[in-house]
């Protein structure tokens, strides 16, 4: 797998994460949502810390800058 998230990308997705994480375990939203949230959360944090979206893959997508020797 090659990468395909810049830094700041993977920190916006850590961020993200970390908000929907403390939503669900503060009990702020419950039920089918929370749970979604809470997957939604986990998939984030996975993605952040591998560099790696497959979603960007099926899109085309890249937001690694690429260096050029």
């Amino acid at each position: 797998m090659k990468k395909n998230m810049s830094g700041t990308d993977r920190i916006i997705r850590l961020v993200v994460a970390a908000v929907l994480g403390y939503l669900y375990f503060s009990g702020t939203v419950t039920g089918t949502l929370g749970i979604v949230l809470a997957v939604v959360a986990a998939v984030f944090v996975l993605t952040s810390l591998v560099g790696f979206c497959p979603l960007y893959t099926l899109f085309g997508m890249s937001t690694n800058p690429t260096k050029k020797a």
